[in-house]
């Protein structure tokens, strides 16, 4: 069960006559939001940029690497949510993990990824 709360935007993004610090910290937190969405959406407009289905997922898998500061990571995505997520069919992208894997560019068990390439 969800709640949606409408607010005036005017009275959010203006300060308010007593400058009070809650005020302040719902407008630092809303553009601290704001800018992490933004960031996320560049990270899948340069993912989703890339042609092939083996380009959109090692961009994507380097980035969660870097994330994760680790070559051993795991993904937040099940295999339809990773295909969802880079605009690929499912098939095809499960295709293309198991012929990096046999090329030695990426080891994986369900969520979790190993890669073996320098970076991409």
């Amino acid at each position: 069960q969800s709640t949606i709360l409408f607010l005036n935007i005017h009275k959010v993004i203006t300060s308010c006559a007593r400058g009070c610090i809650f005020h302040h910290t719902l407008i630092e937190n809303m553009v601290r939001l704001l800018s992490q969405r933004n960031l996320d959406l560049l990270k899948k407009i340069d993912h989703l940029t890339k042609r092939s289905t083996r380009d959109k997922l090692l961009s994507y898998l380097n980035s969660e690497s870097k994330r994760q500061q680790s070559r051993t990571f795991t993904i937040p995505f099940d295999r339809q949510q990773l295909a969802d997520y880079l605009c690929v069919e499912r098939s095809a992208m499960s295709t293309e993990l198991s012929r990096m894997q046999a090329d030695g560019l990426v080891e994986y068990q369900r969520r979790e990824f190993t890669l073996h390439h320098e970076e991409y």
